[in-house]
């Protein structure tokens, strides 16, 4: 009798066709996933690690505006990818410790003036955009000594890592705890919220800190108490020294992320940095605008909309922007793919850079208002060397963070008359006789409508 001889069956002697069922199953699945996953703006991997417990519990009374401004963006043009997080809390501690402590071949003024800024002119200050010698000193702030304890530098001045810093003046929003935090996050990551004497107090009236230490802390956040009578009277202008002066204040660090503290963070800073900034291979990583492409437009809605009381003022900062070579935005500007960003959250890897973008941005603050839309493409496309830049989708930006609304309790919105509200200034009509003194803004606007004025 024969023998009976079993055969593979033909599918499973097919290595090439298993490989390619095993990857369209597999992209199917990946597809599935991320068509009903909330954040489509986002992967992770599944090892994300994070905290389990809350990091902080607030007493019940410090519960106003807590529901956050809802969004309706459901189309993202660019995932971003987040590596493990152990993945990338080691490229991040082997970076921060092989990275020099120096300026980068920056050097900055030193000298005593009555404003923080220095108030240079115009073409003064432009005079700094073109860094082409390292012995030239730079203007970046601290023409007067920032109001902080000894106690409080020494604490900024040993954070040589990551820093995320925030600012509260005038008790204008709350102290929110970042959310997903990594199990070693609080370990590789300074968290500072620099807060003035009004928003201390409400901390007090809420009992979240105690009057009798000299060292504060809310959750993840060390307070640290500035005074403003010695900076500016504009609290947003105040608000605008770390932002934008981060790299002096934490001298140390190597990366920073700076949040508005109308926001919260929901994802672990240490991923965030990794993905937005050190996978991009970028200075800086900040989002696009929602709404605006052209500075122009943005100007035109800070002045309708009263974000800025000095209407006059910010013609007179948009003329000088055209005549010193503000061009709207267009094709030609790519890798930039927009000339107004949404500046709530901003990344850094500390280097030569970015700190010149940031110094040169805050000299134009100070000369005319905090509203840093309005500057940042006039720097940015004017300062050499060149900034590398990831401005992320605004999907992306509505996914790393919960926004709310600012806390504008009447009897705390002020305690002094120097920081209420102004009336608006509108413009002088003489000024528009002829158009005389506007062509090189309607120039701008002539090419932002894509319109021909020979």
């Amino acid at each position: 009798m024969g023998s009976t001889k079993l055969c593979t069956p033909l599918i499973f002697r097919s290595m090439l066709l298993c490989f390619s069922l095993l990857y369209l199953f597999s992209t199917l699945f990946l597809a599935f996933y991320v068509s009903l996953h909330p954040a489509k703006c986002l992967f992770r991997p599944s090892h994300f690690d994070p905290i389990q417990v809350p990091v902080f519990s607030y007493p019940a009374n410090y519960g106003e505006h807590k529901y956050t401004i809802p969004t309706n963006r459901n189309y993202c043009s660019s995932p971003v990818y987040f590596s493990d997080y152990w993945i990338a809390l080691e490229e991040i501690q082997d970076l921060c410790r092989n990275s020099s402590v120096d300026s980068q071949g920056l050097r900055y003024m030193k000298e005593n003036s009555e404003s923080f800024g220095g108030n240079f002119s115009t073409q003064k200050r432009r005079s700094y955009f073109q860094h082409l010698n390292d012995n030239v000193e730079i203007p970046c702030g601290f023409f007067k000594k920032f109001p902080v304890s000894n106690s409080d530098r020494m604490a900024m001045e040993s954070c040589k890592g990551v820093v995320v810093v925030s600012a509260i003046f005038n008790d204008h929003d709350k102290i929110r705890q970042p959310k997903n935090l990594g199990s070693k996050t609080l370990e590789n990551v300074c968290f500072f919220m620099i807060v003035d004497e009004t928003t201390l107090q409400g901390l007090r009236h809420h009992q979240l800190i105690s009057g009798k230490s000299f060292q504060y802390s809310v959750g993840v956040w060390r307070i640290l108490k500035v005074s403003s009578t010695y900076l500016y009277e504009n609290p947003a202008m105040n608000g605008v020294i770390p932002k934008y002066l981060v790299h002096r204040l934490f001298p140390n660090s190597k990366f920073s992320i700076w949040i508005d503290a109308k926001l919260q963070l929901m994802v672990d800073p240490l991923l965030l940095i990794h993905a937005l900034v050190v996978s991009k291979k970028v200075d800086m990583a900040i989002s696009r605008h929602p709404y605006f492409m052209h500075t122009m437009e943005e100007a035109m809605a800070t002045a309708r909309w009263r974000k800025w009381w000095d209407i006059d003022g910010l013609r007179i900062q948009m003329e000088t922007y055209c005549e010193n070579g503000l061009k709207p935005w267009t094709p030609n500007k790519l890798t930039y793919p927009s000339d107004v960003p949404d500046s709530a959250l901003i990344l850094r890897k500390h280097g030569q850079n970015s700190n010149l973008f940031s110094c040169l941005m805050f000299n134009e603050l100070e000369a005319f208002n905090p509203r840093d839309q309005l500057a940042f493409a006039y720097v940015r496309d004017q300062i050499s060397p060149k900034l590398r830049l990831n401005m992320f989708e605004v999907e992306v930006f509505e996914q790393v963070v919960s926004e709310y609304r600012h806390n504008l309790k009447k009897e705390r919105a002020s305690v002094s008359e120097r920081s209420k509200p102004r009336k608006a200034k509108r413009v002088s009509q003489d000024k528009f006789v002829n158009n005389s003194c506007c062509s090189k803004g309607q120039n701008y606007l002539f090419q932002m409508w894509g319109e021909s004025h020979n």
